[in-house]
């Protein structure tokens, strides 16, 4: 009898401190019923411990309470304020749920319920701890919304959740963001001068938006005078009224503001004071009449504000010689001054990198734009420089080339097959097309100049017209395949599409064929002998005008390729031709006629001509059109040959 009581001894001290322990630990529900007052009545003061509690459990179940406490989801039962989760049925009475495990507790009439309303206050805490949650979600998306909460929230109480959730996260570009938004918020709320520092110079090396924001808040300052600041205040700089941007009025109504002066009454405030003070027709002991001169106005007035009627006043007084009485400063918002000497020598690291990589986008940009205009010219230049012909149809044959395109792709639906088709089929579109134009026009129109301008003039404007008869007045979509999408992103300045990149490498191999073509072929051999000389090549067997129809064709079926590249970025209408044929004509110009070189030297002059121009001037594209034409003229006058000029018998003609 006494062993077995014994044994029960030992077990109820063995299975005791284990109940204890576990009456000890928290759970939701014990949090809940101990907090119920509090929860309900919803107070900003009390609720800060309770959401601390709810979080530390790091349980789901409580995340989902406090999910529903800000969604306004809870209910209280009112003979015990036990908190539930409530939902209506459709016989108007509520279902209560668990706030745990959300299974169905009871069903109540409304009158034996009430709703938790938490203020707005209330729900911006709660859904500050949600997002310092919501960075341990193993979902992605969840992570990342918790990041651009904070970013917004901007609170010292997230930056060690942050932290930690850095060290965790195994998203590399989500990590980045992380520690983006870990360095704004150290600058900010660093527990030490140090710390911040360090931070700043950490995002010395960061050229976004964001980062320069971040660190002129830590800069901005105020005009102040130095007599009401503090002795711990950080001075920017000393400042003169009148000089840079504070002015004396500035510094008279920073004066006015400190209670040290008063506002001066203007000629026209003054007058109206006269006005409101006139009785029996005087004003104090001046009659009417006797205010006709400025002097006597001013003694009327000077009278006024020695009764007391009027604001001060005297002939000499001016905001000049008041303010030069008093010592302006401009004071920093942050008080420390290590931070803010850091920061303004971050800034200083910044502008200088922004300025330097918008100068390097801006030539990556010329490039790109000097690739279009070699596409578009080389064509051109191949037939202007054989044939002497002034084609101004050359640019619905890039027009004619765009559309080829579009047609494919109403049929392949994969993009990067399309353009594949598309590509050669342009070239064929348009040589065909060329060769015709050649054998039924222009071949009767050789040596006269003026007649063919004017037919090729002609002929551009009915194609057009037809062009919209087939495709519509509105501009048709030439898409590029999803490989294409986006930009090749250096930093946060540099910046080119991929697409851009595509025609930049179009041109260099067309660049390549066409050199090849013209210097290691019989046909390139034949061309260069009629561009030189056409009488010598024909006696020499060639047959002029069949090497005028190929080259024609040629030069047009280049301008076809040339269309399908441009229409994967620009729109493609009837008119896109002209967009391009006058800067097409000034390429070939300017680079000098029937040269490849040529037309690639103009292609970069042109190109970087007009980004340059608008570099100085973005804001009037139209007028960097206008300075590039007049500069091409002036050009001229000194090279009429162009850059590379032509070699040769040719050449004088």
């Amino acid at each position: 009898m006494i062993s077995r009581f014994l044994l029960l001894l030992a077990c109820f001290l063995i299975v005791l401190p284990a109940q204890a322990q576990e009456g000890t630990a928290p759970s939701l529900k014990s949090i809940v019923s101990q907090n119920a007052p509090d929860i309900i009545k919803g107070s900003v003061r009390t609720a800060p411990p309770i959401i601390d509690a709810l979080v530390a459990l790091d349980d789901p179940s409580s995340l989902q309470f406090l999910s529903l406490w800000q969604e306004k989801d809870l209910w209280y039962r009112k003979s015990d304020e036990e908190i539930f989760v409530a939902k209506k049925r459709e016989d108007r009475t509520y279902e209560l749920f668990d706030i745990a495990t959300l299974e169905p507790v009871e069903t109540l009439p409304k009158k034996q319920i009430k709703q938790i309303k938490p203020n707005s206050g209330l729900r911006a805490l709660i859904d500050e701890a949600l997002v310092i949650s919501r960075l341990k979600s193993a979902d992605m998306s969840v992570r990342q919304e918790a990041i651009s909460s904070l970013s917004r929230l901007a609170n010292k109480q997230h930056l060690l959740p942050l932290r930690g959730a850095i060290s965790t996260e195994p998203n590399q570009a989500l990590k980045a963001e992380m520690e983006r938004l870990e360095r704004f918020l150290t600058i900010q709320f660093g527990a030490s001068s140090e710390e911040r520092v360090n931070a700043i110079h950490r995002a010395s090396d960061d050229l976004s938006v964001e980062t320069r924001a971040n660190l002129n808040r830590v800069t901005s300052s105020t005009m102040a005078l130095k007599d009401m600041l503090d002795d711990d205040a950080n001075i920017a700089r000393h400042v003169i009224p009148g000089e840079a941007d504070f002015s004396v009025e500035d510094a008279y109504q920073l004066l006015i503001d400190n209670d040290l002066a008063e506002a001066i009454p203007t000629a026209s405030e003054r007058t109206q004071f006269l006005i409101e003070n006139i009785g029996e027709g005087k004003v104090g002991r001046f009659t009417l009449h006797n205010l006709d001169t400025q002097k006597n106005r001013d003694a009327a007035y000077l009278s006024l504000v020695a009764e007391g009627k009027a604001p001060f006043w005297s002939p000499g007084l001016s905001a000049d010689i008041l303010v030069e009485q008093f010592e302006f400063v401009e004071v920093y918002d942050e008080r420390d001054a290590q931070v803010t000497q850091a920061a303004e020598v971050a800034l200083e690291k910044i502008e200088t990198s922004v300025a330097l990589s918008e100068f390097v986008d801006v030539l990556l940009d010329a490039i790109s734009l000097a690739s279009i205009y070699f596409l578009a010219a080389i064509g051109l230049a191949i037939t202007f420089g054989v044939m002497r012909v002034i084609n101004m149809a050359h640019g619905e044959f890039i027009m004619m080339g765009a559309y080829t395109g579009f047609a494919v792709q109403q049929f392949v639906t994969n993009y990067t097959l399309s353009i594949i088709i598309a590509i050669p089929l342009a070239f064929a579109v348009t040589f065909f097309a060329g060769v015709a134009l050649e054998r039924l026009v222009i071949r009767h129109l050789y040596h006269r100049p003026l007649e063919t301008l004017l037919a090729t003039f002609g002929i551009s404007i009915a194609l057009q017209q037809l062009a919209k008869n087939i495709f519509g007045t509105q501009a048709r979509p030439l898409t590029a395949p999803e490989w294409l999408d986006g930009a090749l992103v250096i930093n946060d300045v540099i910046s080119i599409s991929l697409i851009r990149i595509a025609i930049f490498g179009l041109g260099v191999l067309f660049f390549v064929v066409l050199l090849f073509v013209l210097n290691k072929t019989r046909f390139g051999l034949e061309t260069r002998a009629v561009t030189q000389n056409r009488q010598m090549a024909a006696s020499m067997g060639i047959n002029p005008n069949f090497i005028n129809m190929l080259t024609f064709g040629l030069g047009s079926g280049i301008a076809g390729i040339a269309g399908v590249a441009i229409g994967l970025y620009a729109k493609v209408t009837s008119e896109m031709g002209g967009d391009y044929i006058v800067q097409s004509f000034m390429t070939v110009v300017v680079g000098g006629v029937g040269n490849i070189w040529g037309t690639l030297a103009g292609a970069v002059m042109i190109g970087f001509l007009q980004k340059g121009i608008e570099w100085f001037n973005p804001a009037n594209t139209l007028a960097a059109q206008t300075y590039m034409i007049i500069f091409i003229i002036i050009f001229i006058q000194f090279r009429p040959r162009g850059i590379i000029a032509l070699k040769g018998r040719a050449a004088g003609d």
